[in-house]
């Protein structure tokens, strides 16, 4: 696997200790993946992504209705906002404190978008940015080479065959804080309860709204399946397509870049230079005309007093990243 130069280094306040023998044991699926879990990954990744499929001669043979469309909206932006604002800025990077319901609902919000248990989650995060396009990172698209072939089964391997990889996380020594946090280890444990209620959620609304199977069933094919599998290639983009190509304004030490056309769907995740430039930093799009609406909720929260501490980046340390500066400015 290739590497760039270290040219800047940032600070993350997760915590990365040895494993301890005094921690709780370890929350759902473990530090590794028995056979069954890979069987359920193929089957979650592959008939949400078929429905997805499914959806563009669906749509234009019968149409989407507006209740549906509501539904496939309102449940990909509370998924999105809790992986994005939940799992990655608050739980990873500590990039805001919060008051302990907002703790618990972003934990929900994240655990609703299918992406797995919260604490897995974080850990195998927090371990790609410690080894970000280098050697040891779980899903970098580099892992096997520059030339162009070895750039299309990277890019593969970023975006879903990292997942089926036997090689887990160790939660302890990536996340321990989360596992000591009773609740937090408990939303984490009862991922497949989350997941159940995700995906029961829009056929529930539909059928009670329609008073009947059929907006029961559309409601569950578009809110459900075709919501999941577009969340799921979103954020999976972020680890395949925002570090392969993209602008780099700023300096990191890995080949993280901005996707614009991502900004909106990835609820301003895929302004991913910068994240990884300053990983702490609350706002990721941070130059004139970038979208991040996961900054916009957390100023909101911040405001409610739901939130504070927030690592808002001011203008000095955002013109200390740019590549035109030198990697030890102030």
């Amino acid at each position: 696997m290739t590497t760039s130069p270290d040219v800047l280094h940032t600070t993350d306040p997760a915590p990365s200790p040895s494993p301890s023998s005094d921690l709780p044991p370890a929350t759902l699926g473990g530090d590794s993946k028995r056979s069954i879990e890979q069987i359920a990954l193929l089957l979650f990744i592959t008939v949400p992504f078929l429905a997805l499929l499914a959806a563009v001669p669906l749509a234009w043979g019968w149409g989407v209705s507006w209740l549906d469309l509501g539904l496939l909206v309102a449940m990909y932006y509370i998924g999105c906002h809790g992986i994005t604002i939940g799992f990655h800025r608050y739980f990873t990077h500590g990039s805001f404190k919060a008051k302990r319901p907002l703790r618990i609902a972003l934990a929900v919000m994240g655990s609703l978008a299918v992406e797995g248990p919260l604490v897995r989650w974080v850990a195998d995060h927090r371990k790609h940015h410690k080894f970000s396009d280098a050697e040891g990172d779980p899903h970098s698209p580099w892992r096997f080479g520059e030339t162009l072939p070895a750039l299309m089964k990277g890019l593969w391997w970023a975006h879903i065959g990292w997942m089926f990889d036997e090689e887990r996380t160790p939660q302890a020594k990536y996340a321990p804080d989360l596992i000591k946090d009773p609740a937090i280890r408990a939303i984490s444990r009862q991922f497949i309860g989350w997941t159940v209620l995700s995906l029961a959620i829009p056929p529930l609304v539909g059928g009670l709204v329609t008073m009947s199977w059929w907006g029961a069933f559309t409601a569950f094919f578009w809110g459900s399946l075709v919501r999941v599998a577009l969340l799921h290639h979103v954020t999976w983009s972020i680890n395949s397509i925002c570090h392969a190509v993209g602008k780099r304004p700023f300096k990191s030490r890995d080949r993280s870049g901005n996707v614009w056309w991502l900004a909106v769907l990835s609820c301003g995740e895929s302004w991913h230079n910068l994240h990884h430039a300053d990983p702490t930093s609350a706002r990721h799009g941070v130059m004139r005309g970038q979208i991040d609406s996961s900054a916009r909720l957390i100023r909101w929260f911040e405001k409610l007093g739901w939130a504070y501490d927030v690592r808002w980046p001011s203008a000095s340390r955002i013109e200390a990243r740019r590549q035109d500066q030198p990697a030890n400015a102030a």
